[in-house]
């Protein structure tokens, strides 16, 4: 896992309806919580798309943003988007090549860890979450990220 500090890297990756999105064109719109995760519709990866969801309007409130990046396809993302009323994107990285510059990569190369990250503007990286399990700590990363902004802006949620 990349550690806090370092610069992340650029990426660009195809998202839900097939486009091709880059980190810097995100981050031009602000801050970003960029969340890796191993698979579409299973318990563990729809419990926290579901509570990102349910977080958005605070997310969106501080002038943050959510991007998700697993190795399913496109069409994948947008089914899982649409079941869910997923409100942000997800990109697919079938061939996990972000997933390993982000050094995300599961054990042995199979699947994918769970990783959240909080990106500045400038591409460095300010909060880092590795939880494959204990999938609250991705919650409770997002929710401390909505509070540091809140308190850095004196805005309420």
């Amino acid at each position: 896992m990349l550690k806090v500090g370092q610069r992340a890297p650029e990426f660009t990756l195809p998202d839900h309806t097939g486009v091709d999105r880059n980190l810097t064109d995100f981050l031009h719109r602000g801050p970003l919580i960029l969340y890796f995760y191993p698979a579409d519709f299973t318990p563990g990866c729809t419990k926290e798309a579901c509570e990102l969801r349910d977080l958005q309007r605070d997310i969106t409130s501080v002038g943050l943003q959510v991007v998700g990046i697993s190795p399913q396809s496109s069409q994948s993302h947008s089914r899982f988007r649409d079941k869910h009323s997923l409100p942000f994107v997800l990109l697919s990285d079938e061939e996990k090549t972000v997933v390993k510059m982000y050094d995300v990569n599961g054990p042995l190369g199979f699947g994918v860890r769970r990783a959240t990250y909080l990106l500045s503007q400038d591409r460095v990286i300010q909060g880092a979450v590795l939880a494959d399990i204990a999938i609250g700590r991705h919650k409770a990363f997002v929710e401390k990220a909505i509070e540091l902004r809140q308190a850095e802006s004196g805005k309420t949620a």
